[in-house]
C-alpha cells in the first residue's frame, strides 16, 4: 500500500489542459494510471486514440467528445467510458475537470502517424 501525498502529484501541461498523475507505476507503483484533467474553455484537443479502455469521470464543467462518428456530451457527475483504439477529440466551451482511470502503460497515438507513446500521466 502507498499513500501518495497531494503535494507529491505530478502536474503535466499540455496545449489541451493540464494533467495531474495521482497514481500510476512511476507516481506510487500502481498497476492502475489515475489522474486528473483540468482542460481551460475554448478548448479542442488533438484527435488521437488510446490503446486502452479509459473511464472518465466529469467533476466540474462539461465536455463534448467526438468519437468515431459520434458526439457524446457529458456534464459533472457523468462519467464516461471510452473504448480502446478509437479515434476521439475532445472538446469544451466552458471548460471542465475529470478524473480518469486507464491501465498503466496505455499507448497514445495520432491517426496520420505509425508512433504511440506512453503519455507522461499514465507512466
Amino acid at each position: 500500500m502507498a499513500v501518495i501525498p497531494h503535494a507529491d502529484t505530478r502536474r503535466t501541461e499540455t496545449p489541451g489542459g493540464v494533467m495531474t498523475t495521482l497514481a500510476s507505476p512511476t507516481q506510487g507503483g500502481a498497476s492502475l494510471a489515475l489522474w486528473r484533467v483540468d482542460v481551460p474553455a475554448g478548448t479542442t484537443g488533438p484527435r488521437h486514440f488510446i490503446d486502452a479502455e479509459q473511464v472518465w469521470t466529469v467533476v466540474s464543467g462539461r465536455i463534448d467528445i467526438a468519437l468515431d462518428g459520434s458526439e457524446i456530451t457529458a456534464a459533472e457527475g457523468d462519467t464516461v467510458i471510452l473504448p480502446a483504439n478509437v479515434l476521439r477529440q475532445v472538446r469544451t466551451e466552458e471548460g471542465f475537470a475529470a478524473i480518469v482511470a486507464a491501465p498503466a502503460g496505455a499507448r497514445a497515438g495520432m491517426p496520420d502517424s505509425d508512433s504511440m507513446v506512453v503519455p507522461p500521466w499514465i507512466a
